[in-house]
């Protein structure tokens, strides 16, 4: 690898598979540059086997491709295109562990409860590749995500569907609103370097480490939170109720993969107390057979046939869910209910679906319906009640109109919730969580009951001032009025519009509209602009900035894989995201069953862009410039031609959409002025593709409606997975020859 080496991230699912068809086409145009692209696994399957290398054969080894790339993110020269990563639940970290020891990898079982020191380490190891294990060492840097123009127009000019609303509508957003997250926290400033410990004083007076050698640095802000464990249940068995009485669904929102310790308990409390009959009769017995709660509703039904009385339990589950609530359905023909997995139903992604359609999730019986949609933290919800609460007023927004809302988000070193999990504790006993500085002082203090989640949070100083330049900077580039969502009520927040204030005046803002607002707020104000077709720049917190960046896009564009996704690097370096994958493992079903990608690898296209600018800047390198020149009118010829994949059998997956991209893009190449030796060198290609376009398209048309198989889910076996991917012979012969 080179100073200015562009690095293509192999990552997992249906962007993975994408890869292997895309990437062929970005190394053959790159090398007729001098441009250098390199591959590194940041899969879920490739970190496994990175975190237990010392331990496996040497041909089965992999070096620790994260490691190095966080390393890079802190360098100058850095050049990352990073494709959507699964988030690892339990469950899905267990089924990928699973995979590998089938394919020969001598990989421990996940040990939910180590009683060796082998089985802690074995869980120690394990835990660093779980949840958002990949995007806190990459983004060193803070977020910069809007839609392109050429995307936003193409929306304008072919609205995608949306749901119609009423007034009556029953739809609601469920919270807590005490006794929370939001309620509960504490937050500080920290005043110079120091070390803190977070310990827990029992009722009995006994006192627990928690986490001690906590380093944090002057002017960074500390915060402390818990969410009782008792109230939590009284909420949901509430909220239980208020969906059966008023004949809604009733679903859960979490987010089990990014707040891989929280969530996953939160949602294990959701199953337990919307089963509280069964857990009461056969608690015990599930939990012998090492049957949890949180790893949701599927994992102990699919475990059930080991116990003797496995019948009788499943009777048990049938039993209530005919006569609780009707449950928000995954997948109704199967069965699959919003309980079932906890890393199935994402908020980010699950709550604009349900408000882009008319605030409907899908019920046991295949129909849509109202929903109580329950997120049980107060911190964000009002973000959802408000769209709601509009969308009941005003009626369904409408694409073609539509203004938008790209976002500044703060996520650099760690920042906020998201950087929390190895400060996150389910509390054992009755007893008191303090924080503590060096000198032994207090500077967050909760009384806390057993079984109650307690969490710190960090964010940094020089983060929060790189977030606060970058608002002024896409403020002042696009005209566009920024607003600050930060509630001044909330302690965290009250401490980060201190910083805000002071920071905004280092930079010039004369002419600008910046505003600090709270969130529900914001989102009214963004809405109200929205609907006049205009734009608002909303400028968050990292969790608000996952948030915002699914909520905006799926509403305005029908998704949130065509984001254009920029983190400039503190440090000078590039970070180029390449969207969302929430929708990544439907895609994946149906290639399986049908050969047929439907993922859109437009945010690929986005990202190559910048990726191929900065490396330009950095190697001096025109010739990568004009690469990127032609990349971009050749997308916006992709778009307007409506080359994306199409809903069903007998039009264009993604391996046509790639097809077409590599055509528009030689032409592109071989038409442009700039440089005569690349118009020379892609001239024939463009004509070689244009020639064969038909005979190329029937190739790839021909393979549909037959399974494929791809030797593994988590880790595809290569030539597999290649072959699926490639099955046009003429379009990978004039890549060969070129």
């Amino acid at each position: 690898m080179t100073d200015s080496t562009i690095i293509y991230t192999h990552t997992d699912e249906a962007p993975a598979l994408a890869t292997y068809s895309f990437l062929p086409i970005i190394e053959a145009y790159a090398s007729k540059a001098g441009v250098e692209v390199e591959t590194r696994d940041i899969s879920l399957a490739g970190r496994i086997i990175a975190a237990f290398s010392d331990l496996l054969p040497e041909d089965q080894r992999a070096a620790d491709a994260l490691a190095e790339l966080g390393d890079l993110a802190k360098r100058p020269e850095a050049n990352i295109i990073k494709l959507p990563n699964i988030s690892a639940s339990i469950p899905q970290l267990k089924a990928a562990i699973a995979e590998l020891q089938a394919q020969g990898y001598a990989l421990p079982d996940y040990p939910d409860n180590p009683a060796t020191d082998e089985e802690r380490d074995a869980k120690a190891r394990y835990d660093k590749v779980k949840g958002s294990a990949v995007n806190p060492v990459l983004r060193e840097g803070n977020s910069d995500r809007r839609a392109p123009a050429s995307v936003k127009s193409y929306a304008r000019k072919n609205p995608h569907s949306m749901g119609a609303w009423s007034s009556d509508s029953k739809t609601e957003v469920a919270t807590m609103g005490h006794d929370d997250f939001r309620s509960n926290e504490q937050s500080v400033v920290l005043p110079a370097d120091d070390t803190l410990t977070i310990e827990l004083e029992a009722a009995d007076g006994t006192t627990t480490v928690l986490k001690d050698g906590l380093k944090v640095l002057e002017g960074e802000v500390v915060d402390g939170t818990f969410m009782d464990a008792a109230q939590l249940d009284a909420f949901l068995a509430d909220a239980i109720e208020r969906a059966k009485a008023d004949g809604v669904l009733f679903s859960v929102h979490l987010k089990a993969t990014m707040m891989k310790v929280s969530d996953p308990i939160i949602f294990g409390h959701v199953v337990r107390v919307f089963f509280k009959d069964v857990f009461d009769q056969y608690g015990d017995d599930l939990k012998a057979a090492g049957l949890s709660a949180n790893d949701g509703l599927g994992g102990i039904l699919a475990g059930l046939d080991k116990l003797p009385n496995g019948a009788e339990i499943k009777a048990a589950f049938d039993r209530a869910l005919e006569n609780g609530p009707r449950l928000a359905m995954v997948d109704s023909d199967k069965g699959i209910t919003n309980l079932h997995v906890p890393s199935d139903v994402i908020v980010d992604a699950s709550m604009p679906a349900m408000i882009r359609t008319s605030g409907h999730m899908w019920g046991p019986d295949g129909q849509e319906a109202d929903t109580l949609a329950v997120l049980p933290d107060s911190s964000y919800a009002g973000v959802y009640q408000a769209v709601i609460d509009d969308c009941k007023a005003n009626g369904a927004l409408d694409p073609s109109t539509m203004g938008s809302v790209p976002n500044v988000g703060l996520m650099a070193q760690a920042a906020e919730e998201y950087g929390s999990h190895d400060k996150t504790f389910e509390i054992p006993v009755d007893g008191t969580v303090r924080v503590k500085n060096a000198a032994g002082e207090t500077l967050i203090e909760h009384r806390v009951t057993a079984g109650s989640i307690w969490r710190a949070c960090q964010t940094k100083d020089v983060p929060i001032r790189d977030w606060v330049k970058l608002a002024v900077t896409r403020a002042r580039a696009s005209q566009t009025p920024a607003v600050f969502w930060l509630d001044e009520t909330r302690a965290h927040d009250a401490n980060l519009i201190t910083k805000v204030k002071a920071y905004l005046p280092e930079h010039d803002t004369e002419g600008l509209d910046i505003r600090i607002m709270a969130p529900a707020e914001a989102t009214a104000f963004s809405l109200e602009r929205i609907r006049r077709g205009e734009d608002t720049i909303s400028v968050t917190g990292n969790v608000l900035r996952d948030y915002n960046t699914d909520l905006f896009p799926i509403l305005e564009l029908g998704t949130s894989a065509k984001m254009l996704s920029v983190v400039p690097l503190i440090n000078g370096g590039g970070l180029f995201e390449t969207g969302a994958g929430g929708s990544a493992p439907k895609h994946v079903q149906q290639l399986v069953k049908e050969n047929y990608l439907r993922w859109d690898s437009l945010g690929e296209f986005f990202a190559l862009v910048p990726s191929l600018e900065q490396y330009a800047k950095v190697a001096g390198n025109d010739k990568a410039q004009v690469l990127a020149d032609t990349l971009d009118r050749a997308t916006g010829t992709f778009l307007d031609e409506n080359r994306s994949p199409g809903r069903r059998l007998g039009t264009i997956d993604n391996r046509g959409s790639h097809f077409y991209l590599a055509l528009y893009w030689a032409q592109e190449l071989a038409q442009q002025t700039e440089d005569a030796e690349l118009a020379a060198a892609f001239a024939p290609l463009a004509e070689k593709l244009k020639g064969n376009e038909q005979a190329i398209v029937d190739e790839l048309l021909a393979v549909q409606g037959e399974s494929v198989d791809l030797g593994g889910y988590y880790q595809p076996d290569p030539e597999k997975a290649a072959k699926v991917m490639r099955p046009s012979a003429t379009f990978n012969e004039a890549l060969a020859s070129f």
